[in-house]
């Protein structure tokens, strides 16, 4: 059977437990016997359910996609309009809101209850009967227990906990499938048969369909073809150069992963046809939905713009709620078996192509004493079990016979200029090669002198790092720095290697970056043995909430990572586009990273691929691809690997001096006063000198 009648199948063998489900919790929402004051709360998600189930008949019998486009946004709102910010402070969704009105014990509880059930929302749309089935299922058997009385919290939490656990070879076997099996087709058949002229189509996906999606989707239906082929072309070629510069072969891969956020769909297609001419299929997926499968820093796969970020932020950590080591112990049992039955496709599979967005204003969030957060036994449990889950997927899906390709464009969100900034991306995307990979190797040949590089801020800015490098044994043959042009980091413009951590210490300072979704505000860290020993931000007046902040999203809630690459970037014409539209801190780390020195806390730009054989265009071999940490891998790979790679830069105008040190304390100059001085560079400084 195909894709297609092996769902039918499924949802023909559970259509009987969907009816009887529904028949109990239409009931429900028309009069909850819930003990109070619980009564609202279960009427109110017993009626988001029955909404599904409208929704799943719409789609399953075809009537959905002949809605015309005013009833498709009615029903988007219908389905959304719970969490927008201006409906959110009175949802149940909300545990703030929740505890307020259920109490501080369940509120918590509760809300994450309503916030997987609202999951189903896709499920409909892919017609996934069994999903919304399970999670009716979990809703019942835990009202029953409020017919009864207030029943114990520990009762509704094993219950929980039992759901999450005995449903993981569901939940991540479905989940692994989706990132390797190209038979997957539902979001490749909307970008690829879809008439992209008709904004109906955004509204197939189920994700929330906001004003961005709309106006991206417009501005690149109006653009010129060929515009359209050089955007796709610089994406897909620089995938393909990924596999050149690093070695690896496309021999025996069938697919790759395109990722992208809602309205660039006409970019998709073409890429997408471009890629089959490279003898790949497409594998398009959608971001995780079920809690054990999201990860709280990033959303993988195609989304739309966050209806709610303040949402996604106090569900971040929902995990917490069953997070204990049987459950880690199972879901990675169910991880090993889903990769052995998709062995063939994994083998397959040639790694991901990521299309980045920019532009929207910086999120600060609010923490809530109510939401979810993991205990600090909780933080160790994930770190581990998120190490063992990278082992075996780099067992299946071998990390150098692999590679991956970024690229950004902004969204309308970035402001009034956003037309001429789009243009102007796609020109800092398309800078010339040849050009950057001299100058950049001029600045190379001075750095590989050096034991050692020093890298100061100034004025307000008190970065001073000392960066200690690997010893050349053959300068004539070897290198510390790889030469990145456009290949897997596109835009161009870095010099890169990963830093002898012995020796390497100082303090890295920023007044303003974006990581994620977050705006950082006078970011500190402090190096010791090339180590993070201590770290804040100004985003709360609570110097804690700041700690905390910072581990969550760059220390990845690790308590110390290692400085995993130092770069120098060279993208001087990014920095000037950007300064002269006043979005530096609207920017991606994509960009940003090209602008400036940076610095990657975790794991090393090599991690899975250090035995890879790579030379630079002058045909130097790069050698600097482990650290001390990186190279017990021989001994442990759990030891040597972090599971994070979190780039933070310093821009050129927050910048005093980069110099290295050779052997015999000799100063060599690479930037001064933010401008280059190593000869074969100076072309680096017009964008500099127009956008003083």
């Amino acid at each position: 059977m195909n894709d297609k009648e092996l769902l039918d199948a499924d949802n023909k063998a559970v259509m009987e437990r969907f009816e009887l489900s529904m028949n109990r919790i239409g009931a429900i929402g028309q009069e909850s016997t819930a003990a109070e004051p619980f009564g609202n709360y279960f009427e109110k998600v017993a009626d988001f359910i029955v909404m599904i189930e409208e929704l799943y008949e719409a789609v399953a019998e075809g009537r959905y996609r002949l809605l015309r486009l005013p009833q498709l946004e009615e029903w988007n709102q219908w389905l959304y309009g719970d969490i927008l910010p201006g409906n959110y402070e009175k949802s149940y969704a909300n545990p703030e809101y929740a505890s307020r009105k259920l109490g501080e014990e369940w509120g918590p509880v509760l809300a994450y209850l309503y916030t997987e059930i609202r999951g189903q929302i896709v499920f409909a749309m892919e017609s996934r009967l069994t999903e919304i089935t399970i999670l009716n299922e979990l809703f019942l058997q835990i009202y029953d227990l409020f017919e009864e009385g207030v029943p114990e919290t520990e009762s509704v939490k094993d219950i929980i906990y039992w759901f999450n656990t005995d449903y993981t070879d569901l939940t991540v076997t479905y989940r692994t499938r989706e990132l390797l099996d190209p038979k997957l087709s539902f979001g490749r058949d909307i970008v690829m048969n879809s008439n992209l002229e008709d904004m109906r189509y955004l509204y197939y996906y189920g994700e929330y369909v906001s004003e961005e999606e709309k106006k991206i989707a417009d501005f690149l239906n109006h653009l010129p073809q060929e515009t359209i082929d050089k955007m796709a072309r610089t994406y897909t070629e620089g995938y393909q150069k990924g596999f050149q510069v690093m070695g690896k072969s496309l021999a025996g891969k069938k697919t790759v992963a395109v990722l992208y956020e809602l309205g660039f769909e006409r970019m998709v297609r073409r890429a997408v046809e471009l890629f089959k001419d490279m003898g790949l299929e497409s594998v398009i997926f959608r971001a995780p939905v079920w809690s054990v499968n999201r990860n709280p820093n990033r959303k993988r796969g195609f989304h739309g713009t966050s209806p709610n970020k303040q949402y996604d932020y106090d569900h971040r950590y929902d995990s917490a709620l069953y997070l204990k080591k049987e459950f880690t112990d199972r879901k990675l049992s169910a991880l090993k078996k889903a990769h052995e039955t998709w062995k063939k496709e994994g083998k397959e599979y040639s790694g991901p192509a990521l299309i980045e967005t920019f532009g929207e204003d910086g999120f600060e969030p609010v923490n809530k004493k109510e939401a979810f957060a993991l205990s600090e036994k909780q933080e160790k449990l994930t770190i581990v079990h998120a190490n063992e889950c990278t082992q075996v997927s780099n067992e299946y899906v071998p990390g150098d016979e692999t590679s991956f390709t970024i690229i950004a464009f902004p969204k309308p969100s970035v402001g009034k200029d956003f037309q001429e900034i789009f243009q102007e991306t796609i020109r800092i995307n398309t800078l010339d090669y040849e050009v950057y990979k001299t100058i950049q190797q001029a600045i190379i040949d001075r750095l590989d002198k050096a034991e050692h590089v020093v890298v100061t801020g100034k004025d307000e800015n008190k970065t001073n790092l000392k960066i200690n490098l690997h010893k050349l044994r053959d300068p004539q043959r070897e290198t510390n720095f790889e030469n990145c042009v456009a290949d897997v980091n596109i835009p161009l413009g870095e010099v890169f290697t990963s830093p002898v951590l012995a020796g390497t210490e100082g303090t890295l300072q920023v007044s303003s970056v974006y990581i994620g979704h977050f705006r950082f505000k006078n970011l500190v860290m402090e190096f010791k043995e090339g180590r993070v020993v201590s770290y804040s931000c100004d985003n709360f007046e609570d110097r804690k909430a700041g700690e905390a902040l910072v581990k969550q999203v760059i220390m990845k809630n690790h308590d110390s990572l290692p400085m995993g690459e130092f770069a120098i970037g060279t993208n001087t014409v990014a920095y000037a586009m950007a300064q002269r539209f006043g979005i530096v801190d609207k920017l991606p780390i994509l960009i940003v990273e090209k602008m400036g020195p940076h610095f990657a806390v975790g794991d090393t730009c090599y991690n899975w691929s250090e035995d890879a054989v790579i030379y630079n265009p002058d045909g130097k071999e790069i050698i600097a691809k482990d650290n001390e940490i990186s190279i017990l891998r021989k001994e442990d790979p759990g030891k040597a690997y972090f599971s994070c790679h979190t780039d933070i830069t310093i821009p050129y105008r927050e910048l005093g001096e980069i110099y290295g040190v050779d052997e015999n304390g000799g100063k060599l100059p690479v930037i001064a006063d933010g401008r280059f001085v190593v000869p074969g560079a100076e072309k680096l400084n017009e964008a500099l000198e127009t956008s003083a």
